[in-house]
């Protein structure tokens, strides 16, 4: 029977953790739920263990190495990794379990949508969806999803400081077929809160080609918790406990031949 790991890599992330948890509650699949620590001083860990989740400790701050951490601890034929400030609908791991095993994939990730009103995000979020559907390159805050055997094979996430989910999707399509589940994962905003969309994107953007031509980003990676603000608190998307995701027409968001 279908039983997926989610794996969620946490640092003071008790103001988001909450509405997360919740989500995931809210699905029927049989599913646990493992949170890896890098040292929350915020009530993560206490927030964490009162929805009845497996707390591991990790000694790193940084993100691969917590998240390869989870994967020894979780028990799923299937993993799930999910950031702190993502949502997922009621029925998103029903959804992975069915066009995994419809669609003989190893893996994938979900069409994605920002808790914004901002058009320029929403843009982005169709281009993004383009871009998994044709080149199978998925990032974090999609919601990656591999079976236990394909991960263990590639080894895990590779301890870089930026755009190991890049490079760990790109690894995994050599592995087999992969999916991009059509209904969709609500993402926080906040990254872009300092410097906005249009110029967080574009930077992101020069970083993805510097990365894609070999060459070396010039920055490490920030830390989990380099934004404490809320995500939820940009007006207009302050109660989010009520989401459900739109639900895809049959057939939506695949490419010929998905």
């Amino acid at each position: 029977m279908f039983f997926v790991s989610v794996i969620i890599p946490t640092l003071n992330e008790a103001p988001v953790l909450d509405a997360t948890l919740r989500a995931l509650e809210k699905n029927a699949t049989r599913h646990e739920v493992i949170v890896v620590d890098g040292g929350s001083t915020d009530g993560t860990l206490a927030l964490a263990r009162s929805h009845g989740t497996r707390v591991v400790t990790c000694r790193w701050k940084n993100r691969s190495r917590q998240m390869n951490e989870g994967r020894k601890a979780a028990r799923g034929g299937t993993l799930l990794f999910l950031h702190a400030d993502t949502l997922v609908d009621p029925t998103a791991l029903e959804t992975l379990s069915h066009m995994l095993a419809t669609r003989s994939a190893v893996g994938g990730g979900f069409v994605r949508r920002y808790a914004s009103s901002s058009k320029f995000l929403r843009l982005t979020c169709h281009l993004a969806t383009w871009r998994c559907q044709w080149f199978g390159w998925f990032l974090g805050d999609q919601a990656i999803f591999v079976t236990s055997p394909v991960f263990d094979a590639l080894g895990g996430y590779q301890d870089m400081a930026l755009f190991e989910d890049l490079d760990f999707s790109r690894r995994m399509k050599s592995h087999g077929r992969l999916v991009t589940v059509p209904i969709p994962v609500l993402s926080s905003p906040r990254r872009f809160s300092r410097r906005g969309p249009w110029r967080t994107t574009l930077a992101d953007l020069g970083l993805t080609v510097r990365y894609l031509l070999g060459r070396p980003s010039g920055r490490s990676k920030p830390p989990l918790s380099a934004v404490k603000k809320s995500p939820w608190a940009e007006p207009g998307r302050s109660d989010l406990s009520k989401f459900t995701a739109p639900r895809p027409s049959p057939g939506a968001g695949q490419p010929p031949g998905e």
